[in-house]
């Protein structure tokens, strides 16, 4: 069973950087695929970005250019850098993986852009 284990939320004013990180562990097998979704109060969880273990990236329009997603495939680690927060950037994170038929999902950690 694979679990994956995000950390690096917080609370930061707009303009402002956090980075993101999760890894993952219990399997012997290369996770394929991983990434982040976040979902905010009221509202649906949301794509941010995924990376292929082959390192092809793909983001929400909403992030492009802003967050930086990277992995780390040996150690089925991946990281969401985060620039130029906004307040619309608040929101539960969440880590994602999948290998074949299988998703798996981290805890979740807050993020909060705010004054």
């Amino acid at each position: 069973q694979v679990q994956l284990v995000e950390s690096g939320g917080g609370l930061v004013q707009p303009g402002g950087s956090l980075r993101l990180s999760c890894a993952g562990s219990g399997s012997r097998f290369r996770i394929y695929v991983m990434g982040w979704y976040r979902q905010a109060p009221g509202k649906k969880r949301e794509l941010v970005a995924t990376i292929t273990s082959g390192g092809s990236a793909n983001y929400a329009d909403s992030v492009e250019g802003r967050f930086t997603i990277s992995n780390v495939n040996a150690k089925n680690e991946v990281y969401l850098q985060m620039n130029s927060l906004k307040p619309e950037d608040t929101a539960v994170y969440y880590c994602y993986g999948n290998r074949g038929t299988d998703d798996y999902w981290g805890q979740g950690t807050q993020v909060t852009v705010s004054q």
